[in-house]
């Protein structure tokens, strides 16, 4: 039964019983299927090039065509829809060879409907399964476009101490072939780092290929990183090479390595230790040519602990660590990022880089940045097409900046110190109210953090008036 607000998924019906078709097509049409009737196989292929039905169910005993003649012509036009051969010529051969025709299922007749229902469902899942792992790959390979594209004009800044460090690594590691596992926050430039290693190591002819191995569901990494032949399973209609064929004698690059699935790390490792490796349902051996760089914005040794990186893996990709620290530890690099942000932003929108205020400057430098370069690259971009002709103010900038630094840190869970607001003394009595006093501070501030600065949602928030509120920061000195 289809689900509310989903698309009836359509059922190709080719089979010349007219009983068949009625009740059949009957039962489909109760449990939510668009049914296509053709009597002939000449009907079913002319309905199948003009539509695209999520599943065929296909009869042997045609009255124009031999029927895995018809089968082997469907799989050809259609290869993602999936056949399931229904016929009373149930002898072991047909379906023998259906099955080896590229059928996905082969039931006799008279069918029983529960099994039939279950099959389909099933059969229509596993074509939603193919299409969206295309729809992925695709997706993934337009990104990877586009990312090399604008990072080819992005080159890391090393305008730090600690990033002056990490450029000296780099340029040591990069000529090697050792593996290197690249360590920090979520938008600190990992895939940056890695092109930069590809670009300085002596692979730099061949490929740079890049697997984010969150990006696709658990059961779909295998595929896509060993490869398949076709027929592996249900679905594979095609040879697929695999992401370790397409690094041959260049690098893999391996992002958020931590959510592989624990019996694939293990798989891989292998690859790791032999080299060689052997694409799903295939059984020949295949040599491993790739310089690895793996990457994690997990606490790597939190990961190992809580069994997302198995050990010998880790021990494995581990040669070279390099960990790249938040934007908020390397400050120096902002002003360059943001005239590197400016240029290329206006560029695309084909206008003049806009100037920005020593206002606005002081708002990007002041702030902590959580998400890192992609959130200041994203800052920039949001100035830059709201900027007018005195360039990128405050009031051009996302509003999460403008709050101050004090709701932030509450925000964040920091503590803030603040001066003695009418205390008796440190010690006895004056330090427990003190102490109620810090405790009822930290509160209200935490609470008009949450409200991004607004007083009347924050007093809400505390169960107070608003009057009340305005008295208690008056009191323990908030300024807003």
């Amino acid at each position: 039964m289809q689900k509310n607000g989903e698309a009836r998924k359509s059922i190709l019906l080719v089979d010349d019983d007219r009983s068949i078709q009625i009740t059949l097509g009957g039962l489909l049409e109760r449990h939510g299927y668009l049914v296509i009737p053709a009597a002939t196989a000449a009907a079913g292929l002319a309905s199948l090039r003009r539509q695209e039905p999520d599943a065929v169910l296909l009869d042997l005993g045609l009255p124009d065509a031999d029927g895995l003649e018809t089968l082997v012509a469907i799989r050809t036009e259609r290869p993602a829809a999936s056949v399931i051969v229904l016929t009373a010529q149930d002898s072991l051969d047909n379906a023998i060879e259906s099955i080896k025709r590229g059928a996905f299922h082969f039931i006799s007749k008279p069918y029983v409907p529960e099994e039939l229902l279950s099959l389909l469902l099933r059969a229509t899942e596993q074509r939603d399964l193919v299409i969206e792992s295309e729809r992925l790959r695709d997706r993934a390979a337009k990104l990877s476009r586009r990312l090399e594209a604008a990072e080819r004009k992005l080159t890391p800044l090393f305008a730090s101490r600690k990033m002056r460090e990490m450029e000296e690594l780099i340029r040591r590691v990069a000529p090697t072939d050792a593996n290197v596992l690249l360590s920090g926050e979520s938008g600190v430039g990992k895939e940056v780092m890695a092109n930069q290693i590809h670009r300085l190591s002596q692979r730099v002819e061949g490929p740079m290929v890049k697997l984010n191995c969150a990006a696709f569901p658990a059961h779909m990494i295998e595929g896509e990183l060993f490869g398949y032949v076709k027929g592996a399973f249900t679905g594979a209609v095609n040879d697929f090479p695999g992401m370790i064929a397409e690094a041959q004698g260049g690098t893999l690059f391996l992002d958020e390595i931590a959510e592989m699935p624990a019996e694939l790390q293990t798989r891989f490792l292998r690859v790791l230790q032999e080299r060689e490796y052997r694409p799903l349902g295939s059984t020949r051996t295949v040599a491993a040519d790739f310089r690895l760089i793996a990457a994690t914005n997990r606490p790597i040794a939190g990961a190992v602990r809580d069994g997302l990186l198995r050990h010998d893996l880790f021990y494995r990709i581990n040669t070279f660590q390099i960990e790249i620290p938040p934007l908020r530890e390397r400050r120096e690099e902002i002003p360059s990022l943001v005239a590197a942000f400016t240029q290329r932003f206006a560029k695309r929108l084909g206008k003049q880089p806009p100037p920005v205020s020593p206002s606005a400057f002081r708002l990007l430098m002041d702030y902590d940045w959580p998400g890192n370069i992609r959130e200041l690259q994203n800052a920039i971009e949001y100035g830059v097409v709201l900027a007018r002709e005195e360039g990128i103010t405050e009031k051009e900038l996302p509003k999460e900046l403008h709050l101050p630094a004090v709701l932030r840190n509450a925000a964040n869970g920091h503590p803030t110190r603040h001066g003695n607001h009418g205390g008796q003394g440190a010690h006895g009595s004056g330090e427990e109210s003190l102490n109620l006093d810090t405790r009822e501070r930290e509160t209200i501030l935490a609470a008009l953090a949450k409200c991004h600065g607004n007083k009347k949602k924050a007093a809400q928030l505390l169960g107070i008036h608003r009057p009340t509120l305005y008295s208690k920061m008056k009191r323990y000195g908030i300024d807003l």
